[in-house]
């Protein structure tokens, strides 16, 4: 079996992918793109990745056989998860479910969270402050709303899913957004029995950096 090529850094997007990997049982090698020395602006990574995010993958043995490239993390996991039938539910409301939160995730709670990131590390305290009210408030109001949903639900669309690594990628930095998961119990529940898993053990200790 040909090894797809995993390029990632140390981030939350990253992490999706390698604790992906991990799970589905993929073969897979890591090329460490580290974006703090602007190696998501090199023309051989651009190729890939047109956006200069990471991560991307290139599938040596993608369709029909032939290598494919894949960037933007949410395209990934949907992307493995098809190619190796795992962590994308058969039932169709199920599926449903799994897609409306792996969306929930790349549109809110990934862009919000991320902002909080930025906004921490300013240094006119005038802008942090400002920066800080507007982000860290809806950032709490997401984890609200997956706490809602976990109070009934054991992982996001019910089974464990691709859903449920992409969000697992950000609320592994809950500590930079300063929000402590006993304020939200269900998130927690939900988040210590992910980390219980060993291949997501295995996804977060891969050197990314």
């Amino acid at each position: 079996m040909m090894t797809i090529q995993l390029f990632a850094f140390d981030t939350p997007n990253g992490r999706k992918i390698s604790v992906a990997l991990e799970e589905m049982g993929l073969d897979y090698s890591v090329t460490v793109v580290n974006i703090t020395k602007d190696d998501q602006f090199k023309p051989e990574f651009l190729r890939i990745s047109p956006n200069n995010k990471i991560p991307a993958i290139i599938d040596p043995n993608g369709p029909n056989g032939a290598p494919i490239s894949v960037f933007e993390s949410g395209a990934i996991l949907l992307y493995l998860a098809e190619k190796s039938g795992q962590f994308i539910p058969n039932d169709p409301a199920r599926r449903i479910s799994m897609l409306e939160w792996l969306m929930f995730q790349m549109g809110g709670f990934g862009p919000m969270p991320g902002q909080v990131h930025h906004f921490i590390g300013l240094t006119s305290e005038e802008d942090k402050r400002y920066g800080l009210q507007r982000f860290m408030t809806e950032t709490r109001r997401l984890y609200r709303v997956m706490n809602d949903r976990l109070a009934n639900h054991a992982f996001f669309a019910d089974e464990l899913s691709i859903a449920d690594f992409a969000i697992l990628g950000w609320a592994w930095r809950h500590q930079r957004h300063q929000v402590d998961l006993s304020d939200f119990p269900h998130v927690k529940r939900w988040y210590e029995t992910m980390m219980a898993r060993p291949g997501v053990q295995r996804g977060f200790s891969v050197a990314l950096k």
